[in-house]
Order: structure tokens, then sequence, then C-alpha cells
């Protein structure tokens, strides 16, 4: 008898009762236990990796979408800048326009107050010379003659 003949019975009586002990069937029963929880785990895993790539999905159309109306409300803004630039060089040259106009307009009434003027001013001197021709070839016989063929008219044009 020999120690390895030994060790062979101590191993035998060992994995005896390791079988009396039930323990290859809680050692099964915990491998099952823990198989289940991984394939549990890697079933949330799963399921957690396709609502990432839902999301993932639905972030990329929101940002496509995004650029989209950016791009939209620059071309926007750009119309109603173009727009804008385009009605106020119309104003401008409208109110040149008028603004003109206007000079002119001024520019037209000086011109014929200034030729009322010289014809004024020059009836004036035409009167004023006339009364002094008269005055200097008219004596008293003509002068009372006048006045009363003057008098006769304004008496007919009262009446």
């Amino acid at each position: 008898m020999d120690a390895t003949f030994w060790a062979l019975i101590g191993l035998i009586i060992f994995l005896a009762i390791l079988a009396y002990l039930k323990v290859p069937a809680m050692m099964g029963r915990s491998l099952d236990e823990r198989a289940a929880n991984i394939a549990k785990e890697l079933d949330e895993a799963r399921t957690l990796r396709e609502e990432a790539q839902a999301l993932l999905a639905e972030y990329h159309r929101k940002r496509k979408e995004a650029e989209k109306e950016a791009g939209e409300i620059v071309a926007s803004a750009q119309r109603e800048a173009a727009a804008l630039l385009t009605e106020a060089k119309e104003k401008s040259e409208e109110y040149i326009v008028r603004r003109n106009k206007l000079a002119e307009q001024k520019i037209t009434q000086a011109e014929t107050d200034a030729v009322n003027q010289v014809r004024a001013s020059a009836v004036e001197i035409a009167v004023a010379a006339a009364g002094t021709l008269i005055a200097n070839k008219m004596d008293a016989k003509t002068a009372g003659e006048m006045f009363k063929s003057s008098l006769e008219q304004v008496k007919s044009n009262l009446n």
C-alpha cells in the first residue's frame, strides 16, 4: 500500500462526499443561473443597443431637418434683404425725382417772380415817365378837360 493508493482512496472518498452532498447539481444550477443571467444581460444589452441606434437615427434625422430649416431661413433672409435693397433703391430714386421736380418748380417760380418784378418795375418806370411827359406837356386847360371827362366816366360807371 503505497501513497498513491491512499491518495486514490482519499480522492474517491472526497468525490463520494461531493456526490452525497449533491455538489455537482448545485454547481450545475449555479452555472445554469449564471448562464440565464448572462443571457438576460445580453438581451438587455441588445435592447439598449437597438434603442441607442433608434435614438441616434432620430438625432441624425433631426439634425438634417435643422440644417435644412437653417438653410431655408438663410435663403429667406437673403431674399428679404434683396427685396429690401431693391425697395430702398426705388424709394431713393423716387425721392430724388421728387426733390428734382420740387427744385425745378422753385427755380421756375423764382424765374417767374423775377420776370414779374422786372415787368412791374418796367411798368412803374413807364408810368412815371409817362406821368412826367404828360405833366410837362399838359397845361391847365387840358387838365381841366381830362378831369371832367374822367368824372363823367366814373359817374356813368357807377350808374
